[in-house]
């Protein structure tokens, strides 16, 4: 049995749109998360910035307004603060990204998560 596997998903996003096309082509139906709506929790996103290997500051999106309005580019923001920042406002948080098991691979290019396959 394959291990399950999910994407947080954004469907106004090309990236996030062609790397769920890159898993149906490969006849994988991800549990699909538009993290928008159902934002993960703090401890869910440790847990994929774990399997990631990422900070929180490189799985923010930089270019947002809302980074900015936040000053969330401030050095002296702990990681704690980032996360709770992500969780508030899941617009922040890089798309896609897709779980399978206990790894996690962030679909820019879409072509990362073959890793995971």
């Amino acid at each position: 049995m394959t291990e399950p596997t999910r994407i947080f998903h954004n469907p106004r996003c090309s990236k996030s749109r062609q790397t769920l096309e890159l898993l149906a082509a490969r006849g994988i139906e991800p549990e699909i998360i538009r993290y928008l709506e159902t934002p993960p929790t703090e401890q869910e996103l440790r847990q994929i910035l774990d399997a990631l290997g990422m900070a929180p500051r490189q799985l923010m999106r930089k270019g947002e307004k809302e980074y900015a309005e936040q000053n969330l580019d401030n050095e002296a923001l702990s990681d704690q603060d980032l996360i709770r920042a992500m969780v508030a406002t899941p617009k922040l948080i890089e798309r896609p990204i897709v779980l399978r098991g206990s790894k996690a691979a962030l679909g820019r290019p879409p072509e990362n998560v073959l890793s995971l396959l």
